[in-house]
């Protein structure tokens, strides 16, 4: 017996699961069992790197240092960021705003680290990305609950959040848009009405744009156009396919910047100087990166047309991102169950619902489509297969 035992864990560490992980690990271990999955499960491109993203790394291997950067990133890649917005908004962003950051998670960290204290209120979208509500949780923060409809679309209002403030006196907002597990995207019109209350109260507005490059009928609007106040988060890992290097950043208003960079010199020291010399190379990849969306179109489309040919006829309009948000209450009181048994008996990994939704996500499901469309395809054949001989799971 160590001295440790008996100590309990600490009580910020009781945070719930990130539910599509744990249907990851599970997905896994049947793979090394001999079995055949197919993952509709996890969020990530099916694709690699841009083939000069990994040209850059490798020539960065061979002659480049590798050691500590800048906490705040290697000056030339927030200026290729800054440039970006110029680029695809039209917006004169300064690079000393923009930070690079270990992926969108350590924006976030760090984010509500610079601008919240421990008791701070911040509302978020429900159903919605479960690490935003644990990571709150986990540095002491209080999440307030937007309970958004099916009805609107899963968007926020004005008027929801003005109900939320007035009820809980807001200090922050967080908006996805494209969203996930939906994939709505936020109209340009609603966008101003809710940064423009925010800025009005005195709420700061977090916008989490790490889907921004993957819309498919209208490109979606960033926060900075109508807020000179909102701090924006984006990442290489969706549009830019490079979820394991770890690299993403925000767009911060200025009386943030010096805080953050506190903060980031402390808890991260800097981002992998391999990934941020890579990252700027990314930029120059739009071709491939175009083609990659593309595919995701067409795989959109793909599931539009065969999920209600399965039965499960039951979702929105997916405007961007790579997901349906998928209703399959006809089927089961419990979709982590169906979940399960799909898993197992139809070697489908799918998400349920309570990983977004605690409290109404059991009769939903999420699905990716960010894989091969043989696989999707495939996989949503053997689901079709699966509910007509099994029926309902209650």
């Amino acid at each position: 017996m160590t001295p440790q035992s008996g100590r309990a864990p600490s009580r910020r560490s009781n945070v719930s699961s990130f539910l599509a992980m744990d249907v990851l690990r599970e997905a896994n271990r049947l793979e090394q069992a001999g079995r055949r999955i197919l993952h509709l499960e996890v969020g990530q491109p099916g694709t690699p790197a841009p083939a000069l993203v990994r040209e850059v790394a490798g020539r960065a291997l061979e002659s480049e240092r590798l050691g500590y950067t800048d906490a705040l990133g290697i000056p030339a890649l927030r200026e290729r960021i800054a440039r970006h917005y110029g680029e695809v908004h039209g917006l004169d962003i300064s690079a000393g705003r923009v930070a690079v950051t270990t992926g969108s998670s350590g924006a976030f960290i760090l984010s509500y680290l610079a601008a919240f204290d421990i008791g701070a209120r911040i509302a978020l979208q429900v159903p919605g990305y479960p690490a935003n509500r644990n990571i709150l949780q986990a540095l002491g923060l209080v999440d307030v609950p937007l309970r958004l409809s099916e009805r609107a679309r899963w968007a926020p209002t004005v008027a929801l959040v003005e109900a939320a403030h007035r009820s809980q006196n807001l200090d922050g907002l967080l908006v996805a848009s494209p969203a996930n597990p939906s994939g709505t995207a936020i109209a340009p019109g609603a966008l101003k009405a809710l940064t423009g209350f925010c800025d009005g109260e005195g709420i700061r507005y977090i916008a989490d744009e790490i889907y921004h490059g993957l819309t498919y009928d209208e490109p979606a609007q960033t926060a900075l156009k109508f807020s000179g106040q909102a701090i924006v988060i984006n990442s290489f890992s969706k549009y830019y396919s490079m979820t394991g290097w770890r690299v993403g950043w925000v767009v911060l208003p200025e009386d943030l910047v010096r805080p953050f960079e506190r903060l980031a010199q402390n808890l991260f020291i800097s981002v992998p100087a391999l990934s941020q010399l890579a990252a700027v190379a990314a930029f120059d990849a739009s071709d491939e990166l175009e083609a990659n969306r593309a595919a995701y179109a067409r795989n959109r489309e793909l599931l539009a047309r065969r999920l209600p040919e399965i039965g499960l006829g039951r979702f929105l309009p997916m405007d961007g991102a790579f997901y349906a948000y998928v209703d399959v209450g006809e089927y089961c009181d419990d979709s982590a169950v169906l979940a399960a048994r799909l898993l197992h008996e139809a070697g489908v990994a799918v998400t349920p619902g309570a990983d977004f939704d605690p409290d109404e996500g059991y009769r939903y499901v999420r699905l990716s489509y960010a894989g091969p469309a043989g696989d999707i395809d495939e996989a949503l054949t053997l689901i079709g297969e699966w509910l007509k001989a099994n029926g309902a799971v209650r």
